[in-house]
């Protein structure tokens, strides 16, 4: 863990929300998983852990972000989650970012909660192991402020998946306790598997 007498950066927080969605055709930031649209749902839950948290969007997005929710646009267009990442990361050069995406409708407090107090900064990335893969799971990661030099140089390189990045340098991969969490949604098939978990849950 980082040194003592060194201060550990402060978190802010990151949904990613800028995709078009084109799989699963319509919005899935807009999906009201549980009772309001998850980008929202997300955000609330980033706030438990996050000093700010930010919306990441299109900048055609930008005016539709409800009151009392903050949007932060790409800066690096056409870049998918890199981009929002990078925006994140150019924004506030000394803090942490928290970032989740909103086709992660099966995250929770618990799983973030243990990511955070497992957060190890001074590596690059806390990030979890994918149940699915086996690689590390870009998309709920704490991307530490080192990060940003490291994601630059794999742009440069035309690499614009930030999985690449964490596969290929230092940083902290935690087994998840509940893998089903790490459920991306992505298509109709997927709503209606996590759906079907959702509604177990409640039961």
């Amino acid at each position: 863990m980082i040194s003592k007498g060194n201060e550990v950066p402060k978190l802010k927080g990151l949904i990613l929300a800028g995709g078009k969605s084109s799989r699963m055709g319509h919005n899935k930031e807009q999906i009201a998983w549980h009772g309001k649209e998850q980008k929202y749902y997300a955000a609330d839950l980033l706030s438990q852990f996050c000093s700010e948290v930010y919306i990441s969007c299109r900048q055609d997005q930008l005016q539709h972000i409800a009151e009392g929710y903050k949007g932060l646009s790409d800066n690096f267009i056409g870049m998918g989650p890199t981009g929002g990442i990078l925006t994140a990361l150019r924004s506030d050069r000394e803090v942490a970012w928290l970032v989740i995406a909103c086709d992660l409708p099966l995250v929770d407090e618990p799983i973030l909660k243990n990511l955070v107090e497992n957060r190890n900064p001074e590596k690059i990335a806390t990030t979890y192991k994918s149940p699915f893969d086996g690689l590390p799971e870009p998309l709920i990661t704490i991307w530490e402020p080192d990060s940003y030099p490291i994601l630059l140089e794999y742009l440069g390189k035309g690499k614009t998946c930030p999985r690449k990045v964490l596969i290929n340098t230092d940083c902290l991969i935690l087994e998840p306790e509940q893998p089903q969490k790490l459920m991306n949604v992505n298509t109709p098939q997927d709503l209606e598997e996590a759906k079907q978990y959702l509604s177990k849950k409640m039961l």
